[in-house]
């Protein structure tokens, strides 16, 4: 089992004494760009890779994953990422609040406060999806050059990932939630590295959950679709319940002839709280060639 654990090395920046919401957020050209509230992380590390986390004036404590604490110090708590603390958002006064489906519950107390702007991906093309939330993030600040310099770096690290994998390698994403598992469409995985996914067996039978549809699958199941490798992203772990029991896995996957499977949990929080930022991305990425 390997059990992934990646802490980052970014540059932390240092705020002035004064309430962050009280400093000035000046940028190129001695203009003043927008105080922001950030409710998802990969926006939150995409300012903070920018060189802008200077404008970040509130992010959600209790669910920060362990790449991103260091934006909690002198910052804000605004709440949950699904119950936002709106009260505590409003008394910083942003010019900008950054959302995701997860807030759809608060989304609209959150717009009389102040601008909101849904960051969620577009669906089509991760890469050119992903590209253009970052530039949309760099934008209000005249980055947009430097988002493209950090654009075309991770394009780079990409490329040179795909060309030191094998040949005909096959993986499987999973998501663990209180003892049962279910298939996972990771893009960093069939998009980026562009690792095969192995096809489901027919005896697996989609379940529906108003828009969205599951695939749950066993060990056996698991097993029959025969990956070289299994990651786990453990939903239970991220949001504070009990954690799978990873040894318990292997060994029903050796029951049903899946000992060869390597078998990796990957940071819960950087994979079920973060994603499609600059930073978590990458890190993403590292994790799945660190589990190979």
């Amino acid at each position: 089992m390997n059990v992934t654990g990646l802490t980052l090395s970014v540059s932390t920046l240092l705020l002035a004494a004064l309430p962050l919401s009280a400093q000035a957020h000046e940028v190129a050209g001695g203009e003043h760009g927008p105080s922001v509230v950030s409710l998802d992380w990969g926006a939150a590390d995409t300012l903070d890779e920018l060189g802008l986390a200077e404008h970040l004036v509130g992010v959600p404590h209790q669910s920060a994953p362990a790449y991103v604490s260091h934006l909690i110090k002198d910052r804000a708590d605004v709440g949950g990422l699904k119950e936002p603390d709106v009260e505590a958002i409003a008394g910083l006064e942003p010019d900008l609040i950054l959302v995701t489906g997860r807030q759809s519950g608060s989304l609209e107390a959150l717009k009389a406060v102040a601008e909101t702007r849904d960051v969620t991906l577009e669906e089509g093309n991760y890469f050119e999806a992903f590209s253009d939330k970052v530039l949309s993030l760099a934008s209000p600040y005249h980055a947009e050059e430097k988002a493209h310099d950090h654009l075309a770096a991770l394009e780079s690290a990409i490329d040179t990932a795909r060309e030191g994998l094998v040949n005909d390698l096959r993986v499987l994403v999973v998501t663990h939630n209180d003892g049962r598992y279910a298939l996972r469409n990771e893009p960093v995985v069939t998009e980026l590295l562009q690792i095969e996914q192995p096809a489901l067996p027919d005896s697996v039978e989609p379940v529906s959950r108003g828009a969205r549809t599951f695939y749950p699958l066993t060990p056996a199941n698991i097993a029959e679709m025969a990956p070289n490798a299994l990651y786990v992203v453990d939903r239970s772990a991220a949001i504070g319940q009990t954690p799978m029991d990873a040894d318990a896995l292997e060994a029903a996957l050796a029951d049903a002839g899946g000992a060869d499977i390597g078998v990796t949990v990957l940071s819960p929080g950087l994979w079920y709280l973060s994603g499609n930022g600059l930073q978590s991305v990458r890190a993403q990425m590292n994790e799945v060639l660190e589990g190979l």
